[in-house]
């Protein structure tokens, strides 16, 4: 059966609705002003939020408390579109602010996401509004224009050949690393993208540090090496891999029968923020044949510092590196910078072709084109927030903050020392700094249970945020100081936090064995 033109024209018989004309309720849902004005109430709200400079940590809510609050603001219509209510929106915007990590209090001392500058902010709602995926030019212009102008700039202070280097972004630092290690194993081993690993002599193996981020070793699983063939390098007391000790690890490695082609150096470790010997290693990477890469998600960024650019003295010799500019470039999360010293090596990690979107023929417009050095098809133009805010304030906004997070991270150093009943675990060597409480004549048994107890109840009291890390088998509380405006005064105030309730978790510990005692002598 065929249909006409006026078939199409007129009303369905069912609905009573012209096929031509969307319904009222689903053209009221996208109508501009009616963005506006929700809009207008949400910045108002967010400008109230980013306000409250108050100290304060974590509001942890049981999640059977907040699925019930969620579940009532949601609309019960079914069948129709329900009307617009502003009551409600506003309603889910407060529950969400509400509820989330306050990044922009100086309490919130626990992780390495901030709170970022407020210009990002807007310019990610630009680019939600226009949805401009960036893996293509055609498909998003000008995020494809300025992930090249950020690659240059950024490429200043890493020192790569400007006309051979790459820099593609990625949905966060994991993806970066499995990505950088695929081109690696690509480079290395250029049958396994068709035929895989079967029949190969030897087996594939990375080198990486004991402090190593999990993605890492994420990645040697995804990659089919496996985590047997992961190499682990020992590191030093402040988690630094110690160079001269790895040489005779990568030595047996190759007596194994192992086939090393990549080793994975940090610049800024999760745990304690430690910075490995870069220069050093690249020397001992090209004694072996192998790719360096490095993952400097947290710590690339000190590379925009005067002061603290040596931490990463020698990245120049590396082949990758991570960066993650929603950790201390201070963006809307996840915006990983990975960059290549060779850019035909970043072309290397995948190699397909798919007609709907790769082009047969290159022109000037896939010259910028960024689908086939990562995995993503469909991207966020993340890069849209840190352009923007490069091209406003330029690199001294970035440059200053990272100054002054580390200066405040050296300060805390020196008051935790100067404390008799706690003990730094290591010197900060950026913004991240772990220590206990140890009062003396406390059980090293206890240690452990302790330092977990007492960030246990510093986060359930909300006026600070904080986390843990385990070094070298024993809990410490460990601070990453991602906001400027946090002083000696909020970090007085956490020591003696910390210490009132490390007091009152031993006094009930001790009063609990005494009468554990008192009871079996009973």
């Amino acid at each position: 059966m065929t249909s006409s033109l006026s078939d199409v024209q007129n009303p369905n018989p069912t609905t009573g609705e012209s096929s031509q004309s969307p319904a009222p309720a689903l053209t009221a849902a996208f109508d501009p002003g009616r963005f506006h004005d929700g809009a207008v109430d949400i910045v108002s709200r967010l400008t109230t939020y980013l306000g409250d400079l108050s100290v304060r940590g974590l509001d942890l809510l049981d999640p059977a408390t907040l699925l019930k609050a969620a579940r009532e603001l949601m609309t019960l219509e079914r069948q129709g579109i329900a009307d617009f209510d502003a009551d409600r929106v506003n309603q889910i915007v407060d529950l969400y602010t509400g509820t989330g990590i306050p990044v922009y209090s100086p309490g919130y001392m626990g992780r390495q996401f901030s709170g970022v500058v407020p210009l990002a902010s807007l310019i990610d709602l630009v680019g939600s509004v226009v949805n401009q995926p960036s893996s293509f030019y055609e498909a998003g212009q000008l995020p494809n224009v300025a992930e090249r102008l950020m690659a240059e700039e950024l490429n200043h202070f890493i020192g790569w050949d400007p006309d051979r280097f790459a820099m593609v972004t990625t949905s966060g630092g994991s993806l970066a690393n499995l990505t950088a290690l695929l081109a690696a194993r690509n480079r290395a081993f250029p049958q396994m993208w068709t035929a895989g690993a079967g029949g190969m002599p030897g087996r594939p193996a990375i080198a990486v540090s004991e402090e190593a981020h999990y993605s890492v070793t994420r990645a040697a699983g995804v990659l089919g090496i496996g985590e047997r063939q992961i190499v682990r390098l020992p590191v030093d007391q402040a988690g630094r891999i110690r160079p001269d000790l790895a040489a005779p690890v990568l030595d047996e490695a190759h007596r194994r029968g192992l086939r090393l082609f990549c080793l994975v150096a940090s610049a800024g470790t999760t745990s304690m923020g430690a910075f490995d010997p870069l220069d050093e290693l690249a020397a001992l990477a090209r004694r072996y044949g192998l790719w360096l890469h490095v993952d400097g998600a947290h710590g690339a960024s000190l590379l925009l510092s005067d002061r603290h650019r040596d931490r990463l003295r020698g990245i120049e010799q590396a082949d990758s590196l991570t960066w993650d500019a929603h950790k201390m470039l201070f963006m809307p999360a996840p915006c990983t910078l990975l960059f290549y010293r060779d850019k035909a090596a970043a072309r290397g990690a995948f190699r397909q072709r798919a007609s709907y979107v790769f082009d047969e023929d290159p022109d000037v417009y896939s010259a910028y084109d960024s689908a086939d050095q990562n995995f993503e098809c469909t991207k966020r133009p993340m890069i849209m927030p840190l352009w923007t805010v490069w091209s406003v304030y330029g690199p001294a906004l970035f440059a200053q903050k990272i100054d002054r997070l580390c200066a405040v991270t050296r300060q805390a150093y020196e008051i935790v020392a100067a404390e008799p009943d706690f003990a730094v675990a290591h010197e900060p060597e950026s913004n991240i700094l772990c220590f206990r409480y140890r009062p003396d004549g406390v059980d090293p048994a206890t240690v452990h249970r302790l330092q977990l107890e007492i960030r246990n109840r510093i986060r359930d009291g909300g006026r600070f945020f904080i986390s843990k890390v385990d070094i070298d088998g024993v809990a410490a509380l460990r601070v990453v100081v991602m906001n400027h405006l946090i002083d000696a005064d909020h970090l007085a105030m956490l020591i003696a936090e910390i210490r009132d309730i490390g007091q009152r978790v031993l006094r009930a510990s001790a009063t609990a064995r005494h009468d554990q005692r008192n009871g079996s002598h009973s």
